[in-house]
Formats: structure tokens, sequence, C-alpha cells
């Protein structure tokens, strides 16, 4: 069996960000400038899910300081963590623990705010739908981005799991809010793919915990695993590649 892309992006491969584009309450900013493949040197020694943490990141003669919110636990890949760092839109996935570039790890006393009331139908509603989100540009007006809201955010669960199709990587918003100010409008249903269209008791195959190559426009290739499967839409997966932080979303299509 052979793991082959069908990316949400419409140049088939995870692009950048667009340069006069800022996500409308932090910008969408990078943990790295260049990475090296990731390596698990040892299991973890404690579960940080729901912690605060705080940590520097060295690399090279570079450092930095860095404090957020633990929201996961990997469970195919224990060592890996995915943290909601605080003044980033992103997910970064990281081995907290064996990573050499994290300094001076600290869990903080404070824990993880509370989560607000929410409108739960309305959230339940929007989990899973094409959504058109809009979002503040450098110059003024607002910028139109389409894509798909996926889940809830554990732990921090007023906010959603999110992903665009101009940046097919994993965000965090909190979307009930932008709804009601008007600046994120749900699609209508398309009866394309999904789990509406399967049979009864058909059973899905789960891709978690497969390991998988992306082809780049240039040749090259890229490994990574599968580390997630999105429950409101089977087909899409959440992909940590070997070289990289961010947490990737695509569907996936298998082919024989």
């Amino acid at each position: 069996m052979k793991t082959s892309f069908k990316s949400s992006s419409a140049s088939g491969g995870p692009p950048g960000v667009s340069a006069n584009m800022m996500k409308k309450k932090n910008p969408h900013k990078k943990l790295r400038t260049s990475v090296g493949p990731s390596k698990t040197l040892a299991p973890p020694r404690r579960n940080l899910v729901g912690c605060r943490i705080q940590h520097t990141w060295r690399e090279g003669t570079k450092s930095s300081q860095w404090k957020g919110t633990v929201l996961d636990q990997v469970p195919v890949q224990p060592s890996l963590y995915l943290i909601k760092y605080d003044g980033f839109d992103c997910i970064y996935g990281l081995e907290l623990h064996s990573d050499v570039r994290v300094v001076g790890l600290e869990v903080l006393p404070d824990r993880a705010a509370p989560p607000r009331a929410t409108d739960s139908l309305l959230a339940e509603t929007m989990i899973g739908k094409a959504v058109e989100h809009m979002f503040e540009t450098e110059e003024g007006p607002k910028e139109e981005w389409r894509g798909m809201v996926l889940a809830r955010a554990p732990i921090m669960t007023s906010w959603f799991y999110i992903t665009y199709e101009k940046d097919p990587v994993l965000y965090m918003y909190q979307l009930l809010d932008d709804y009601k100010e008007g600046d994120l409008r749900i699609m209508p249903d398309s009866n394309e793919g999904g789990a509406a269209e399967r049979e009864p008791g058909e059973v899905v195959d789960s891709l978690v915990g497969k390991q998988v190559e992306y082809a780049k426009e240039d040749g090259g290739k890229r490994s990574g695993m599968v580390i997630h499967q999105v429950e409101a839409k089977p087909s899409v997966y959440f992909i940590k590649f070997d070289d990289d932080f961010h947490i990737y979303v695509y569907d996936l299509v298998k082919t024989s």
C-alpha cells in the first residue's frame, strides 16, 4: 500500500503565508529558521498536557524565550507534544523532553485558563464545515481565506482547530467570536466526500501511525508520520514532517 497526497492547497504543496496577510489577532510567525530532523532520544519524563510551560529556544548562537500551553501528547509518538505558544496562531509539534534546542523547560504554576461558556449548538454546527474567514491585512481592508473547521481544540475548548486552502497547516482561533462579529461564514454543505457518503457499516481504515513521503515540486521528498485522523472528516489527517515543527493538514488517499 502506498499513501499519496491530495493536498488542500491549490498549488499541491505546503505554501508559505502571503506577505501582505496578517491573522486578525496574532500574526502567523514561524518558530524556526532552519531545522534538521527531530530525534527521539528518550521517552518523555512527564506528561505535560494541560500545563503552562516556558523555555528557551536555542539554535546556533541565537536564542529566544517561549511561553505557551501544552494541548496534547501524540499517542502514536508519545515524545511529541502539540503546543499553542502565546502570541502565535499555528500549533507546533515538539519533542519537549528530548529536543536539544529546547533549553530550561519549566512548568509554570499557572494552569491553562478555564474555557468560557460557548454556544454549544453553533460550535457543533461549524465543526467539519467549510468556512470563509476574514482577516485584516497590512493595508487595512480584510482578506477572505477559505478553510475548514476541524475540531474543538483540546484543553482550550473555546478555541477551534482550523486549516486553510492557501496554507494547510494547523491553526487555532476563537471562531465563535469571529462568527458573531461577522468575520466567519459557514459555507453550504457540499455532497463531495465526507463521512455522510460512507455506506452503513463501512469501516474506514485509519492511516494514523503510518510513515508517509511527500513529493515536492523540485523533485525532493519529505518524510513524516500521520499523527491524527479528523473525526468530523475521516479522510483528513494531521501530518508531522521530520524537518518541520508545523502540523500539516491533508486529505489523504490510499492507492494500491
